[in-house]
Formats: structure tokens, C-alpha cells, sequence
């Protein structure tokens, strides 16, 4: 009882700190469940039904907000969603599989020290390019087991395509769509979850929906910023480091 409850406060931080930005958390799930030695095969269908939670959650604070700009969502999942589900069913080795999240944690780390604010607002390109985008996004979120906003979100604050607001609420829908497409494929392949994913789950809402509203209302913290790097840092170190 006592694991359980660990693992749910656990959980509890990370959604409440990643749908302040409008993310649904499975990059900080899959952190989470490497340290807690979750066993491989468990991995992915529960960082995606975490994933598709807490997003929709996210989706729904940032859209009453009337942050949404919807004309560029259709560009990105049209390649994306197929793309998640064909990575989802690509066979990775273990190996593979652990050196592949290891990467991806290092670029959320990077992400959340070093991408700040910014205003070089700029026109979105065409819609060509956006496919192409949400292709790789997907199929890279596919075959890890996440929805992609972790990827997106920096993408388009770089490139100024929208504020930082936007980026959230695009993030989140962006995330739901491709976290559904993954899980089919995960439906087709068959799956199991620990036996304490349902009481995760529980702690993981209350996280969602408190991080989405303080997080439409503009909250920031550096503080939960860093500690939310060391956690992925000391995750990304034992994928890479330790067999």
C-alpha cells in the first residue's frame, strides 16, 4: 500500500507539471516507470492511457481559455495519427527501446532548461511541411510510446509559429489524437498493466486537472521546472548506463 501510494504522488507531480503546459506527462511517465523498474512490456500502453487523460483534460482548460488555433492541428495529425500507429507496431528491441527514450528524455530536458519564452512570432508554413512535421513526430511518439507534444510544443515556439499559450492548447489535442492511434496499435498487439496503474490513474487525473487549471491561468515556476529535469535526467542516466 504504502509503493502504491509512492508511485501515485509520484505520478500526481508529473501530470500536474506537464498539463501546466498543456502536455499530457508520458515522457515524465515513462521517466517515472524506468526508475520504478516498471517491467518493459507495461511501459507504453500505460504512459499512452495516462497520455490520453490528462490531454484531453489539458485540451479542454486551454480551450475554454480560447487559446486554440485550429487551423494548424488538420496539417499535422492527418500524417501524424497513421504514423503513430505504425510506429507503435514496430518491433523494437528492449535495448533499442531503452537508448531511444533515454534521447527523447535528454531533449525534454533540454527543452524544459534552456527553451525560454519567445516572441519571433512568424507566419505557420505551408501545409505541406506541417504534414511532414507531424509525420516524423508521430512516428518517433509511435515507436517510444508517448503523443508528441514534447516534440512539438519546442518546435513551434522556436520557429514562432505560435505563443506560448497556443502551443499548449495545440499540444494537447495534438498529444490525445496520436496517445488514441498509438493505443490502437497496443489493442492490436495485446497488452498488460500493472496492478497499480488503477490506483496511478486516480492520482494522476487529480494532477491533470489541477496542473491544466493553473496552467491556463498562466503559471510558472522555475523551481518545479528543475525538479522536473532531475527527474528525467536521473531516468535518461539509468536507461543509458545501467543494464
Amino acid at each position: 500500500m504504502e509503493e502504491i501510494i509512492l508511485y501515485g504522488l509520484a505520478f500526481f507531480v508529473i501530470s500536474f507539471l506537464y498539463a501546466t503546459v498543456g502536455h499530457g506527462g508520458a515522457s515524465g511517465y515513462l521517466a517515472l516507470m524506468a526508475i520504478f523498474n516498471f517491467n518493459v512490456g507495461v511501459i507504453k500502453p500505460t504512459a499512452l492511457i495516462l497520455n490520453l487523460l490528462v490531454s484531453f483534460i489539458a485540451f479542454v482548460s486551454f480551450y475554454k481559455a480560447k487559446h486554440f488555433k485550429s487551423s494548424m492541428l488538420w496539417p499535422l495529425v492527418i500524417t501524424s495519427i497513421p504514423f503513430a500507429y505504425l510506429g507503435s507496431i514496430t518491433p523494437v528491441s528492449d535495448g533499442l527501446y531503452k537508448k531511444l527514450l533515454a534521447v527523447v528524455l535528454l531533449i525534454v530536458v533540454a527543452r524544459i532548461l534552456f527553451l525560454n519564452k519567445l516572441n519571433n512570432s512568424r507566419p505557420a508554413p505551408k501545409w505541406y511541411w506541417l504534414s511532414l512535421t507531424g509525420a516524423i513526430i508521430g512516428l518517433v511518439s509511435g515507436m517510444i510510446g508517448m503523443g508528441g507534444g514534447i516534440l512539438l510544443s519546442p518546435l513551434l515556439l522556436l520557429m514562432g509559429w505560435s505563443t506560448q499559450q497556443q502551443t499548449a492548447a495545440l499540444s494537447a489535442i495534438f498529444i490525445f489524437l496520436n496517445s488514441a492511434a498509438g493505443m490502437l496499435g497496443q489493442f492490436k498487439k495485446g497488452f498488460e498493466l500493472d496492478q497499480s496503474t488503477y490506483a496511478i490513474i486516480v492520482f494522476v487525473l487529480l494532477g491533470g486537472w489541477l496542473g491544466a487549471y493553473f496552467g491556463s491561468k498562466k503559471l510558472q515556476s522555475n523551481q518545479l521546472k528543475f525538479i522536473l529535469a532531475s527527474v528525467l535526467i536521473v531516468a535518461a542516466t539509468k536507461l543509458l548506463f545501467v543494464k
